[in-house]
């Protein structure tokens, strides 16, 4: 089920006049967009072009969300520039074929984590580091995009050196440049306040009509030159393999952040129309994407948020509209190519710069700043991009939140739960102080999924518990509804646990288990020597057959019911 609020007047129009005219309006504003990005990957301007197309056709047949346009985006262009210049040393050639590699391993990637199924995995990086991420990589772009416009030359990616670069050549900057910018943006502003008016694609004719009338290149203001887009047979960069695996890592950072924020324009549209999505199939397709692009020499390829939410402004019923948008970019290219190329690199710039811009809203970021972590994590993101560069600014916030998402999951926080009232639920007792402990039943239940970093010391805490609780008690009851499968080394840690609990001359029953942990436990050889309860019911009713007396291995109805997750706990 879906919903069409909120899209103006193109939503009396029949669906697929909505995705034409939806498709005719992008088309406008992709193009200058991706020719504008190539120049921030330090590529050639087809590049951003071909990704563009790969990303049309490939997500628009292959993909889940009708708003999505898949095509190249700042912060991959960004990455890219960075990493293929820290490889290259200065060789212009060699950069060329590591950039196509890169794109080429993130389209691998990609598709590999479609084949997996690792569309579950939906926030590789924690969103305050991604936002914090985006505004730092935002004002960084911007800024060398403005040093472009007049001209500066910045010797370094520190935002913080080249800054007072910039200052320093005042005297030189090329006023001409920055006029033809200043009137690029306010032709930007205007048109974006009309709406199916393609902002982008109108500053462009202007800045080639004025750059013929004015001369422009007799001031020092630089055009784009010729985009030579011609089909090449596909082709993989040759390299060693040295830097292929270096490239490997790298992609896997690049991946991170494209899902991110793919996944991210992608989820919020399908919520805000009640929408349904596959992650894997998206997975999928800007795999597919990515590798069609990097095959035909393009640049990385992702679902933007300003590009997909144009579209869905524009009136997008269903994928058509980025097909549709395709079509019309490729009679551009077939019939105007030649005039883009006579483009004033400003109107380039200012046209990134516009598209960035809500970028450096401080809005998006007010809400991490109410909790002193995420409060941290915005912060060091922010000065990681500022101080380190795009490059390692990037690596070290995805480590960052890898790191952090690991300490959660590795944590051996272990709750231990009462009865509330006289009902059937069984909650936290230090945050419910008013339920109270069953007498003689010690009821635990860990905070986090048991893995292979936490297992031992979840359970370990678990004895303790055990053996330190201050009234008596007979029976244990282990509820691992958190824990929706296990690894050899928990096996390893609940069998040891076993043997433990029956030492102390406890009973021990575990609860609510999915099915494919009840499995794996009741082919445990202790599980059935230990005499554990083993059931896929709740808490309240494992403690219930445990009075019943019933101790052994609970393989058939008890294995089959599971208590429902998204129920709530007991």
């Amino acid at each position: 089920m879906s919903t069409d609020r909120g899209q103006g007047p193109a939503t009396a129009l029949p669906t697929r006049a909505r995705d034409l005219l939806a498709g005719l309006s992008i088309a406008g504003l992709l193009l200058p967009e991706a020719v504008a990005y190539s120049s921030i990957a330090a590529l050639p301007p087809q590049a951003g072009v071909i990704a563009l197309f790969a990303g049309l056709l490939c997500y628009g047949l292959l993909g889940s969300s009708r708003f999505a346009i898949v095509s190249a985006t700042s912060s991959s262009a960004a990455v890219l520039a960075a990493a293929t210049l820290s490889l290259s040393d200065g060789d212009g050639q060699l950069r060329l074929g590591l950039a196509f590699a890169l794109v080429l391993l993130t389209g691998a990637f990609f598709v590999l984590a479609g084949v997996f199924r690792l569309g579950g995995v939906t926030a590789f990086i924690a969103k305050p580091v991604l936002r914090g991420f985006a505004f730092g990589l935002a004002l960084t772009i911007i800024l060398k995009q403005f040093a472009t416009v007049v001209g500066v030359h910045l010797s370094t990616g520190n935002l913080v050196r080249f800054l007072p670069q910039l200052l320093e050549q005042w005297p030189h900057w090329n006023w001409a440049g920055a006029a033809v910018a200043a009137a690029a943006l306010l032709v930007l502003a205007i048109c974006s306040r009309i709406p199916y008016v393609p902002g982008g694609l109108v500053a462009v004719v202007i800045g080639i009509v004025a750059g013929r009338w004015l001369d422009l290149p007799a001031h020092g203001v630089a055009l784009i030159g010729v985009i030579e887009l011609k089909l090449e047979v596909p082709s993989l960069p040759d390299l060693p393999f040295a830097d292929w695996m270096r490239l490997g890592e790298l992609a896997f950072a690049l991946v991170m952040i494209l899902y991110a924020e793919s996944y991210g324009s992608i989820s919020s549209l399908a919520l805000k129309h009640g929408d349904r999505v596959s992650s894997n199939r998206d997975l999928l397709a800007l795999g597919v994407s990515n590798l069609v692009s990097g095959l035909f020499h393009g640049m990385p390829a992702g679902a933007g948020y300003s590009a997909s939410s144009a579209n869905e402004a524009a009136g997008a019923g269903s994928r058509l509209a980025g097909l549709t948008a395709a079509a019309v970019m490729l009679l551009i290219v077939l019939t105007v190519l030649p005039y883009i190329a006579l483009t004033p690199e400003p109107v380039l710039a200012a046209i990134v710069m516009y598209a960035l811009g809500h970028g450096l809203s401080l809005q998006p970021l007010g809400r991490y700043f109410i909790w002193r972590r995420d409060r941290l994590l915005v912060i060091c993101a922010v000065a990681a991009v500022l101080v380190l560069g795009v490059l390692d600014g990037l690596l070290l916030s995805v480590g960052v939140s890898i790191l952090l998402m690991l300490r959660q999951m590795s944590s051996a926080q272990i709750q231990i739960l009462g009865q509330l009232g006289s009902g059937h639920d069984f909650v936290d007792l230090s945050r419910h102080p008013q339920a109270r402990q069953v007498p003689g039943v010690l009821i635990l239940r860990p905070g986090e999924a048991l893995f292979f970093a936490n297992a031992e010391r979840i359970l370990g805490g678990a004895l303790h518990l055990i053996r330190h609780v201050e009234a008596p008690i007979h029976s244990i009851i282990l509820s691992l509804e958190e824990s929706p499968n296990l690894d050899g080394t928990s096996i390893e840690a609940l069998d040891e646990f076993f043997r433990q609990v029956s030492q102390e001359g406890k009973h021990l029953a575990l609860a609510r288990l999915k099915h494919d942990v009840n499995q794996a436990l009741v082919a445990l050889p202790s599980s059935r020597q230990y005499q554990v309860l083993l059931s896929g019911t709740s808490v309240d009713d494992t403690l219930q057959e445990g009075r019943r007396g019933g101790r052994e291995p609970a393989t058939g109805e008890h294995a089959d019911h599971q208590a429902p997750g998204s129920g709530p706990r007991r």
